[in-house]
């Protein structure tokens, strides 16, 4: 059982061959196992297996499982701050990250994404472009406001290649 993936376990503990008392007995802490298990997939983990030591995983999985965990917590009026939580993630994980993310907002809390994918920058609510460059020929504030304001900023080059991406929606 160790070496299964999370998507593996999940589907294990949607499957266990309960009846009686026993499911009786199980179905609480199963709902509870299977909850969890389903945050870590819709943050689009559910390729790690269950053995993996915690010193093993990247700075985005690392962030990743936090953020599964505080989805379970329903808190609100927190804020979230995640630096680049898509590097490395499948298109199709970062689509499900994305519904994470807004499935957040909606609950009332505010996230702020350091962040590089134009696929996440264009569905932000508000985006800080800074710049010009990075390092050193960085850090002032190029431009601000909504992704289509952003877009028609001449002096961004976020907006540039995300002006394209906007105008094909």
């Amino acid at each position: 059982l160790s070496r299964m993936t999370i998507q593996e376990a999940s589907r294990f503990v949607a499957e266990l061959p309960l009846k009686g008392n026993d499911a009786v007995i199980a179905a609480e802490l199963l709902k509870e196992i299977g909850s969890r298990l389903r945050f870590l997939l819709d943050v689009g983990l559910g390729y790690l297996s269950l053995d993996r030591s915690a010193a093993t995983l990247s700075g985005g999985e690392s962030q990743r499982i936090r953020l599964a965990s505080q989805m379970g917590s329903e808190l609100t009026g927190v804020i979230y701050i995640l630096d680049e939580p898509t590097t490395g993630l499948h298109f199709e994980d970062v689509r499900v990250l994305l519904g994470v993310l807004h499935k957040l907002v909606e609950r009332g809390n505010t996230v702020l994404v350091i962040e590089h994918n134009l696929d996440v920058i264009k569905t932000a609510d508000w985006v800080v472009d800074l710049g010009p460059e990075g390092g050193v020929r960085g850090g002032t504030i190029v431009a601000q406001g909504t992704p289509e304001a952003v877009a028609r900023v001449k002096a961004s080059h976020t907006g540039r290649y995300l002006a394209p991406m906007l105008a094909s929606r």
